[in-house]
C-alpha cells in the first residue's frame, strides 16, 4: 500500500505532456520570407512560454491556413492529426498558440479527448505561478476569472440540473447560472480591492511629487534584462532569471546618482509580450499605471535577440494602450556582449543627427555602458 501511495505521489509531480499547435495565417502575397520568419519567431516564443510553465513539450504541429475555422479553429483533418499525436505521445494538454473562442476550445477538447488551452490561458498560467505579492496575486486572479467567465459552458454535463437551497439564488437556478453569478461577484470584489491598491499607489506618487523626486520606469519585452539592470543600478535583489515573465510584481527603489547628488526613484515592471491579451492589460492596470505616471521610461531591449526590432514595436503597442507612449523614452539596448563578432556595437550613447541621445548600448552582465547610462539619467533628473 505504501508503494502505491508513492507511485501516485510521483505521478502527480510529473510535468504535463504538451502538444503545441501553431497555425500560420500569413497571406501568400507580399514578402513571404519576412512573414515566415515572423511565424517561426512566434513558434519559438510559444515553446519558451511552455518551458516557463514547467510543462514538457512532446511534439509541435504547424500548418498553414487562410483563416480560422469557426468550430475547430483548424480543419477537421488537422484536428484528427492533433488527436493522434495526443494518443501517440500520451499527452494530457494541447496548447494552441493563438486566442481561441470558447466554442473552438470546447470542440477541440472533444476531438482530442484532453484539455486544450490557448495562448491567453498559457500566459495566465505562468502569471499564476510567478505572482508573489498580494497585489500581483489579485491581478492574476482577476485576469483568470475574466478569462474563465466566458468559458463556463465547458466541462459541464449537468447544465440543466437545478440547484437551489441555502446560500443559493433560489430554486430554478441552473448550476451554470450559479457559477456565473459567483464568479461575477468575485470579479467585482477583486476590482474593488485593486481600486484600493490604485489609491495607495496614487498617495505614494503624490508624496514623491511633493518631494520633487523624478521617477524612471523600466519597461520592455519579457526577458530583456530589466530586473538585472534594476539590480545592477540599485543593488537590490529582485528575482532575475533567464526566462519569460520572471518578474510580475512592481518594485520601486530610491537610486542615488552621484555626482552631483541626485535622488531618483527607479521602478521595475512586468515584461510585455507580443499580442498581450487585453484582459491582462486591464487586470494589471494598477501595476501598469506606475509606467504611465513615470517621468522617463527606460525601454530595455535584448539587442542580441533576432527579433529585437519587432519586440520594440510590440512594447510600443502596449505603451500606446496604457497611454504611456508620449513619455520621454530612452532605448537601452542590452546584451551587446552576446552579439556575434561580426556585429560588435560600441558601448555607450547613440546620438541622432541633432546630437540628441536616443539609445544606449549596454551590457548589464559585463557592466559595459552603464556609467554612460547613469550619467544620462543624472542629466535627465536635473532637467
Amino acid at each position: 500500500m505504501a508503494k502505491l501511495h508513492k507511485d501516485i505521489d510521483a505521478s502527480d509531480k510529473r510535468p504535463e505532456r504538451i502538444v503545441l499547435l501553431a497555425v500560420d495565417f500569413t497571406d501568400f502575397g507580399g514578402n513571404r520570407v519576412v512573414r515566415q520568419n515572423d511565424f517561426q519567431a512566434a513558434v519559438a516564443e510559444a515553446k519558451e512560454l511552455i518551458k516557463a510553465t514547467g510543462g514538457e513539450l512532446v511534439e509541435t504541429l504547424t500548418c498553414q491556413k487562410d483563416k480560422p475555422n469557426a468550430a475547430l479553429f483548424v480543419g477537421s483533418g488537422k484536428a484528427e492529426e492533433v488527436a493522434d499525436l495526443v494518443t501517440q505521445f500520451e499527452a494530457n494538454l494541447v496548447v494552441v498558440n493563438h486566442p481561441l473562442s470558447p466554442t473552438q476550445e470546447r470542440n477541440l477538447e472533444k476531438a482530442c479527448q484532453c484539455r486544450v488551452i490557448d495562448r491567453v490561458g498559457l500566459i495566465l498560467d505562468i502569471f499564476a505561478q510567478r505572482a508573489r505579492t498580494q497585489e500581483g496575486k489579485l491581478q492574476v486572479e482577476l485576469a483568470q476569472l475574466t478569462h474563465l467567465s466566458s468559458r463556463l459552458v465547458r466541462g459541464y454535463g449537468h447544465l440543466q440540473s437545478q440547484k437551489g437551497g441555502i446560500g443559493m439564488k433560489g430554486p430554478g437556478e441552473t448550476q451554470l447560472e450559479t457559477d456565473r453569478r459567483l464568479i461575477g461577484s468575485k470579479i467585482t470584489r477583486l476590482k474593488q480591492q485593486l481600486q484600493q491598491v490604485k489609491q495607495q499607489r496614487q498617495t505614494q506618487r503624490k508624496s514623491r511629487y511633493r518631494n520633487g523626486t523624478p521617477t524612471f520606469a523600466l519597461v520592455g519585452y519579457t526577458n530583456a534584462g530589466k530586473s538585472s539592470l534594476f539590480n545592477r543600478l540599485t543593488k537590490a535583489e529582485v528575482l532575475a532569471k533567464d526566462q519569460l515573465f520572471a518578474t510580475l510584481d512592481t518594485t520601486a527603489r530610491r537610486l542615488f546618482l552621484a555626482p552631483p547628488n541626485v535622488n531618483v526613484v527607479l521602478t521595475d515592471t512586468v515584461g510585455f509580450v507580443r499580442d498581450l491579451p487585453h484582459s491582462l492589460v486591464e487586470a494589471f492596470a494598477a501595476t501598469l499605471e506606475e509606467t504611465a505616471q513615470a517621468d522617463v521610461l527606460l525601454h530595455v531591449v535584448d539587442r542580441s535577440h533576432p527579433e529585437w526590432s519587432r519586440q520594440i514595436d510590440d512594447v510600443n503597442e502596449v505603451l500606446k494602450q496604457i497611454k504611456a507612449d508620449d513619455i520621454p523614452t530612452l532605448l537601452v539596448l542590452n546584451k551587446i556582449d552576446l552579439l556575434p563578432q561580426n556585429n560588435v556595437l560600441p558601448e555607450g550613447a547613440v546620438v541622432d543627427a541633432k546630437g540628441e541621445v536616443v539609445a544606449m548600448h549596454v551590457s548589464v552582465q559585463s557592466g559595459a555602458g552603464l556609467s554612460d547610462l547613469r550619467a544620462w539619467m543624472t542629466e535627465k533628473a536635473q532637467a
